[in-house]
């Protein structure tokens, strides 16, 4: 199979990929990439051990002239700046969240919607695993205004091809979100660790908004008081809280058992 970026022993990049772009890594990842929007891969680094499993990709790349390279895995390690690479690198470019009037006016009248408003999350793996639950359960994830949060190559990978299939939407300011949200019949919900109301003994909207709190700080106090419900998860006390990314789980599943 020809490689058209192959041309020799050049060593690969192993600086930064450019800003439009986001390196990421992991199989099920990249295969993601590849499957909703393959004109997106700019390059391509594999384990030999990988080339089988990624024949119809490395086929697509030949006949786009994009570039691919067979590599050593010390060579992964560099260029994803972890071991936990799976055999396969890829640069990719970057999607640009939705402006929330454009995600709003693309809802079908009237239908049940889920979303995630992720207020100060910031660890790559905790969002790795919320865009791997709103997968599956059909959520959007909100990122405020001023949220630095965005795809990373750990977040990817951790959330095994689900960032691909998530509404990333840009808010502007608090009030600004939450008029907007609640206009287009979205109930908002803050998720707090203790006195909010018991999330198994309400029957949640069929359009809903879990604000979601930081790992550590938890949500803006202003934000969570403006919010027309405040939740939380009963549990036994033998632990205070639960993660935020396990915690988003149960709430996602509460609301899509409640669709059934």
């Amino acid at each position: 199979m020809g490689n058209p970026w192959d041309r020799g022993p050049r060593p690969p990049r192993k600086g930064p990929p450019r800003r439009e772009e986001v390196r990421l890594y992991g199989l099920n990842a990249v295969q993601a990439v590849f499957e909703r929007r393959p004109q997106a891969i700019r390059k391509l680094y594999l384990l030999q051990s990988r080339v089988h499993a990624l024949r119809p990709l490395l086929a697509w790349c030949v006949q786009n002239r994009v570039g691919y390279r067979v590599v050593e895995a010390e060579d992964l390690d560099r260029l994803a700046a972890s071991s936990h690479h799976e055999g396969v690198v890829a640069d990719v470019l970057r999607t640009a969240p939705l402006a929330l009037d454009d995600w709003l006016a693309a809802l079908a009248p009237g239908a049940p919607a889920l979303a995630l408003w992720l207020d100060g999350v910031g660890n790559p793996h905790n969002f790795g695993a919320i865009l791997r639950s709103a997968a599956h359960f059909g959520a959007a994830v909100l990122l405020p205004e001023r949220s630095t949060l965005a795809l990373s190559g750990a977040a990817a990978r951790v959330a095994e091809g689900g960032a691909e299939a998530v509404p990333l939407v840009r808010l502007p300011d608090n009030d600004a979100a939450l008029a907007r949200l609640h206009g287009a019949g979205f109930a908002s919900a803050a998720t707090v660790v203790r006195d909010g109301e018991d999330l198994f003994a309400l029957q949640p909207p069929a359009r809903l908004v879990y604000v979601m709190g930081a790992e550590g700080e938890g949500m803006d106090p202003g934000l969570a008081g403006a919010c027309m419900h405040r939740v939380s998860i009963p549990g036994t006390g033998a632990v205070e809280s639960l993660n935020v990314a396990a915690a988003t789980a149960v709430f996602l599943a509460h609301w899509a058992a409640t669709r059934c």
